[in-house]
C-alpha cells in the first residue's frame, strides 16, 4: 500500500532552518510528482512545494528563495529544506502525491518557528 512518513520537524528560532524529509513507499516515486502542503491553525491547507518526475519545481509565493524542494529516486525520498524561517511558516507540513486521481497524505509534521 501507498505510504507516505515525514520527519524532521521541530522548533525553530526565526531566521533558522530545517530540513524535512519524506520516504515513500507502494508506488514507483520515480514517475511521479510529489509535493509539499503544509496547514496553520484555524488555515485551510495550502501547497507549498512541488516537484515533477523530471526535477521541475515551483513554489508558493510566500516561500520562494527561502525553500527548496528535492528528491532522490534511489532512496524513494523528497525533501524540503526550509531557510530564513519566519513565524508565519508555522504548521503541519505534508508529503502528498496524486497516483490516478486519488492524493495520499503522510501524517504530518509540525514545524514551529518561534524564539
Amino acid at each position: 500500500q501507498v505510504q507516505l512518513v515525514e520527519s524532521g520537524g521541530g522548533l525553530v528560532q526565526p531566521g533558522g532552518s530545517l530540513r524535512l524529509s519524506c520516504a515513500a513507499s507502494g508506488f514507483i516515486f520515480r514517475i511521479y510528482i510529489l509535493d509539499w502542503y503544509r496547514q496553520a491553525p484555524g488555515k485551510q491547507r495550502e501547497l507549498v512545494a512541488t516537484i515533477s518526475s523530471g526535477g521541475v519545481t515551483n513554489y508558493a509565493d510566500s516561500v520562494k528563495g527561502r525553500f527548496t524542494i528535492s528528491r532522490d529516486n534511489a532512496k524513494n525520498s523528497v525533501y524540503l529544506q526550509m531557510n530564513s524561517l519566519k513565524p508565519e511558516d508555522t504548521a503541519v507540513y505534508y508529503c502528498s502525491t496524486d497516483l490516478l486521481a486519488r492524493r495520499y497524505w503522510g501524517q504530518g509534521t509540525q514545524v514551529t518557528v518561534s524564539s
